[in-house]
């Protein structure tokens, strides 16, 4: 299992029809084959400058590398991401494979 998860900052103003324009851009993500749980988050801390996190799971390494690959992220980096985004920090976390604990 991966979890990709991203977190950014818009040059648009918050509310505006730009920014509503981009997210509902990423929505379409979803729909990529091998996407699960897709989540568009508004950032609520005020120590974090990202204003938005999209997170979504891949059940194998071949599922991620199909989706970064697929047509239409592609498309979306291409037409939305490398031309509003800010800034932006991007992770990749598989589940943690427990060890004995020492008592």
């Amino acid at each position: 299992m991966i979890e990709h998860t991203v977190t950014f900052l818009l040059k648009h103003a918050s509310g505006s029809r730009e920014e509503q324009t981009f997210l509902n851009a990423a929505l379409a993500l979803a729909d990529i084959p091998g996407v699960k749980d897709f989540t568009i988050r508004h950032q609520t801390n005020p120590k974090n400058k990202h204003t938005f996190g999209i997170a979504m799971r891949f059940e194998s390494e071949a599922e991620y590398q199909f989706y970064t690959a697929h047509a239409d992220h592609a498309a979306f980096v291409q037409k939305y991401w490398l031309n509003e985004v800010v800034d932006f920090q991007e992770a990749d976390f598989e589940p943690l494979v427990a060890t004995s604990h020492p008592h």
